[in-house]
């Protein structure tokens, strides 16, 4: 039995997505306060604290500039993933920065970590997705036309 790639294709950019754009909107409160339910960090600062913790076995004055970084790239990746546009390049971005993020998780406290959250398996997602041959429902496949 085959199995087309267009609900796949559509089910991982939706879902890898989403979870980048839900992590970015908590850094700048939109979910509610830090301390709140479902509330990770709930504004910037408490975001770069736990980058410094993730990164500890760098120098802290790095956390700041990671921070932003990271959420650069989340940002960028979630939403062009999201919408389907430049989808193999985001995706490729997208495996590359989870990747780099498990391995920092795995350094800093320990391999239960990074498997716990399944950031592994985001990276792995995000490779599955940048090897589809075609992405339905999205930006490339109207471009495409």
């Amino acid at each position: 039995m085959t199995i087309s790639s267009k609900w796949p294709s559509v089910y991982l950019r939706v879902a890898i997505g989403s979870a980048y754009l839900f992590e970015v909107a908590d850094r700048f409160g939109v979910w509610g306060h830090y301390g709140q339910p479902h509330v990770s960090w709930g504004d910037w600062q408490h975001f770069v604290a736990s980058t410094h913790q993730v990164l500890n076995f760098l120098p802290g004055s790095f956390a700041p500039t990671f921070a932003v970084l990271a959420t650069l790239g989340e940002g960028i990746f979630g939403l062009l993933v999201f919408i389907g546009l430049f989808t193999r390049w985001a995706a490729i971005g997208s495996c590359l920065l989870s990747f780099c993020f498990a391995v920092s998780m795995a350094l800093s406290a320990g391999i239960d970590s990074p498997l716990g959250y399944s950031v592994f398996t985001l990276s792995a997602a995000s490779l599955l997705l940048a090897s589809l041959p075609e992405y339905s429902w999205s930006v490339d496949g109207l471009l495409k036309r």
